[in-house]
């Protein structure tokens, strides 16, 4: 097929503000994890598909199944729907102390 670009696992695009591997990103309501690091305004390709351990609220207790939601405000995942993007469903149940910083998705 001609127009096949890629086959949608990733994409590439502008980061929107300086990110780490492995960091989410959201560019308007597209989501992913960022492959490498880059500057913002620099090319980052995207993962958009897969199961990731990503940032989260650590007042926050998960439970395996619970929406995720990004906080792109705070660049971390949440269950809190208010003003954040869907980005996929816990696949661990998580705690809600302080300390318990990092939640796995998998993307949607």
């Amino acid at each position: 097929m001609k127009n096949l670009v890629n086959d949608g696992a990733n994409v590439t695009v502008p980061a929107p503000y300086d990110v780490a591997s492995g960091e989410g990103v959201l560019v308007g309501t597209l989501f992913g994890v960022a492959q490498t690091a880059a500057l913002s305004g620099a090319p980052v390709v995207l993962e958009l598909a897969g199961t990731y351990d990503l940032a989260k609220a650590g007042s926050q207790a998960w439970a395996l199944g619970a929406q995720i939601y990004w906080d792109a405000a705070n660049k971390i995942c949440t269950t809190a729907d208010t003003d954040n993007t869907a980005i996929g469903k816990a696949v661990l149940a998580v705690g809600g102390s302080a300390a318990e910083t990092v939640g796995r998705v998998v993307l949607k």
